[in-house]
């Protein structure tokens, strides 16, 4: 795989955001929910490199175990997008006929809602904690890997190694999962690629909304709600975790980007 410099950059983004969430501990001196009014609002310095919030937290513990719930956010939604999505867009695309017409009339019926509006009426219902946000975020957005597994198996199904594997009396359920799903995964790993970054947008705006993960366990989202009430005093606590989410959202991006330009059948060589 030929990797540009905007995919190495992914790469690296990537690759970073993720070791300083999995070495949280390790990164950081300081409990990220411990309290110490003395030094509320200090700005960066060298004991404390992203400065303290209103209630003298350290800025990047609370950082850094706040990626920790962003990515794990993004990693388990998207995990279950991908899951719902291939089994139901396999499905449509090996049977065809009218299970497709039905499976494809249902996608589109999803399509129709407005996402956003139906994961804050789902929150009000079941309450804002971060499991509850994992599994909305995911059962909402597996339609655009449902049809992209869709479309590739509808042209594989009728490939010369599927009429093989029929001709040898392998059943339908050892032709998708043997052979359709593992050849129609490309364009899914670019779709789930980009698609951690979307959650991660998701689960930042709904904690921005007091909707997402809830004080005192610190997440992106939430660390820029607090934020509000210091703006003109503390710039500190808004920029990093805003930056955060940016540099994160953008890495995610680039990795997809350079996934879709490996996958697509039509590149150079």
């Amino acid at each position: 795989m030929r990797i540009n410099k905007l995919t190495a950059v992914g790469i690296i983004i990537v690759c970073v955001m993720g070791f300083l969430a999995i070495f949280a501990p390790q990164v950081s001196r300081y409990d990220p929910s411990a309290i110490n009014l003395e030094k509320a609002l200090m700005p960066p310095s060298q004991e404390h490199p992203m400065g303290t919030d209103s209630l003298g937290r350290d800025l990047f513990a609370r950082m850094a175990y706040g990626g920790r719930i962003s990515l794990s956010v993004g990693f388990v939604a998207v995990g279950i997008a991908v899951l719902i999505g291939v089994f139901i867009g396999s499905i449509a695309g090996y049977y065809t006929g009218w299970i497709d017409s039905v499976i494809s009339r249902f996608i589109d019926i999803m399509l129709c809602f407005p996402t956003f509006f139906l994961m804050l009426s789902v929150i009000a219902i079941l309450g804002p904690n971060i499991f509850n946000i994992m599994v909305i975020i995911g059962v909402t957005n597996w339609t655009g890997v449902a049809r992209l597994i869709r479309a590739e198996i509808l042209s594989l199904r009728e490939r010369e190694f599927i009429e093989a594997a029929r001709a040898t009396g392998a059943s339908d359920l050892r032709i998708i999962t043997r052979h359709l799903i593992p050849n129609a995964l490309g364009p899914v790993l670019v779709s789930a690629t980009l698609g951690v970054a979307g959650a991660i947008l998701l689960e930042s705006g709904l904690s921005f909304l007091g909707l997402g993960v809830q004080p005192p366990t610190p997440s992106w989202g939430n660390i820029l709600t607090e934020a509000k009430a210091t703006l003109g005093i503390a710039w500190w606590i808004t920029v990093f975790p805003g930056f955060a989410i940016l540099i994160t959202v953008l890495g995610y991006n680039l990795l997809g980007e350079g996934l879709r330009e490996h996958f697509n059948p039509h590149r150079k060589a």
